[in-house]
């Protein structure tokens, strides 16, 4: 079975290495144009390209995909099957057509629930209890394609989204793996997707991780777990912005506003009123400060106990 690879970040990434690594024959790899980053905006390639050229893979990062843009590589290369993951743009019907066993993404939930640029972040903000992968055959829609196969997982209490993000690279990788065995033995049927049932997760912002410390506490320690590592859910102390990376649900409560310093715990950090319960941040990043531990940080700073974040 020829293989065409088409992805962008590092969990199309792990993908594609373990395509690589299980010998499958990968014919050739497309990712998107190499972008400027960081604060020197610096061009860089992509992880698939990195990913493509330690495994020596041709790499092809088309501009567009409109107007046939890709046929003649497809014609060149001939592929069996083209395997999609995290791409970052929709394909068009003559792609999606062309091979014969279809085109196959990898996407990081349960379909049909969490459809979209960021299901990994969203399972976890809504307090799902598990989530996992899914490879389908794609359509003309987002996320919409009818399903093969699943693997499920369960979300630890205090997983964070780059850490979930990690172990669902793998499972995805594994899975992909078996989708490829059972199509070419014909051995899986695909599921039309209940769309009464969607759900959708669109692309997270700094803005999404702003606390509303009016919510409860069980609330906002899932919207810090789901924003972690990027970009980080934040709050305001004395006019600053201070991003949170990690937090635990305290068993106390308390009638202060939402948002108040209470006290600075040892061993345990800055507890801090909710509109329901209390909870203790850990680990945070202040102003001028890198991400550290709230102890190691207030020995050196004062943090005004009764102030109130907003």
């Amino acid at each position: 079975m020829k293989i065409l690879f088409m992805g962008t970040p590092d969990f199309a990434a792990a993908a594609l290495k373990t395509l690589v690594s299980a010998n499958r024959n990968v014919v050739g790899v497309v990712s998107q144009p190499d972008r400027p980053k960081g604060r020197g905006h610096k061009t860089v390639p992509t992880d698939v390209k990195k990913a493509a050229s330690d495994a020596g893979l041709p790499v092809y990062q088309p501009e567009s995909l409109k107007s046939n843009a890709l046929m003649p590589l497809l014609e060149e290369l001939r592929p069996d099957v083209i395997v999609v993951a995290a791409y970052g743009r929709i394909l068009p019907e003559y792609i999606i057509n062309y091979p014969k066993y279809g085109c196959i993404n990898i996407h990081a939930s349960l379909l049909p629930k969490y459809r979209g640029a960021a299901p990994i972040q969203w399972a976890i903000i809504n307090g799902e209890k598990t989530t996992g992968v899914t490879t389908m055959k794609m359509d003309k829609g987002l996320d919409t394609g009818d399903m093969l196969l699943k693997s499920e997982t369960e979300i630890g209490e205090y997983e964070t989204a780059e850490e979930l993000f990690d172990r669902l690279a793998v499972i995805g990788g594994e899975l992909l793996l078996e989708t490829l065995d059972a199509l070419e033995n014909g051995t899986v049927t695909p599921v039309p997707q209940n769309h009464d049932e969607h759900t959708y997760a669109p692309m997270i912002s700094k803005e999404t991780g702003r606390i509303d410390w009016k919510r409860s506490a069980y609330e906002i320690s899932k919207l810090i777990c789901g924003m972690n590592s990027w970009p980080l859910a934040s709050t305001e102390y004395k006019d600053s912005i201070v991003k949170i990376a990690e937090a635990r649900v305290c068993a106390d409560t308390s009638d202060k506003q939402p948002g108040t310093i209470l006290a600075l715990e040892k061993g345990k950090g800055l507890k801090i009123a909710c509109g329901e319960g209390t909870l203790y941040i850990k680990t945070a990043q202040f102003p001028n400060s890198k991400r550290m531990n709230v102890e190691d940080y207030a020995r050196g700073h004062e943090i005004e106990i009764g102030a109130v974040l907003k």
